[in-house]
């Protein structure tokens, strides 16, 4: 497969959900290129506001499959995090240069509701919201864009951004590496990249639903002042 087998295949990952259940499939299928695919999906996802990748399981995958695939896992470890890295810096950039400009209601891609969402889970945690947010499909993209819309400080940002990445890049390989000589996890690669997926929308499944209940509950009236009592 040549490179430009390899710039083909890889936005076939897009338009579809079936690399988002079966990144096996996808890293098989870009054979002595999986790295590089590796990188550029883990790029994308971090800094090219495109969060509709599968990240998490992908890089478990990846480590899971490194020796079939030919791929030493410090390596895999070493790439995937500077490209982590790298993008949430793009990330950056893009905030601080362009901001709201990019974001439209009505946007297939960036829409408005994503940037609010972000920008809800970067006040509540601050920089640490550049960790946490790593393990929150969809948040994790656009958080770093809103850090550059606020102008965070950008040494500050640096190290959220170094410990963010590194975290998530080694936790996610980690468990791919030591649960790769169980059987019935290497059997079932599909199955697992699927639970993956699953788990890492949980946390933005509950924050929606306490979003809804908090927007529904009834508002309870207000007591009559004093002045207004009926002796």
């Amino acid at each position: 497969m040549g490179l430009m087998d390899l710039v083909t295949l890889i936005p076939q990952a897009i338009p579809g959900l079936h690399y988002l259940s079966d990144p096996a499939s996808l890293l098989h299928q870009l054979g002595p290129w999986a790295l590089v695919g590796v990188a550029v999906m883990v790029f994308i996802e971090s800094g090219l506001l495109f969060p509709f990748l599968p990240g998490d399981s992908l890089l478990f995958t990846a480590a899971l499959l490194h020796m079939a695939l030919g791929i030493n896992i410090w390596v895999l470890i070493g790439v995937a995090f500077v490209c982590a890295f790298l993008g949430d810096q793009m990330g950056y950039f893009l905030g601080s240069r362009f901001g709201r400009g990019l974001f439209k209601d009505d946007a297939r891609v960036l829409k408005t509701e994503h940037l609010h969402r972000a920008e809800e889970f970067f006040h509540k945690y601050g920089g640490r919201s550049l960790v946490l947010a790593r393990f929150v499909p969809v948040v994790r993209t656009y958080v770093p864009l809103v850090a550059g819309m606020v102008r965070h400080p950008y040494r500050h940002f640096i190290g959220w951004n170094a410990l963010g990445g590194f975290l998530w890049v080694g936790i996610m390989s980690a468990a791919g590496f030591f649960l790769g000589g169980v059987p019935l996890v290497a059997n079932h690669v599909d199955l697992i990249a699927i639970i993956i997926v699953f788990v890492s929308l949980l946390p933005m499944v509950f924050e929606i639903l306490r979003s809804r209940s908090k927007g529904s509950a009834p508002k309870r009236a207000a007591a009559p002042s004093p002045e207004h009592e009926i002796v």
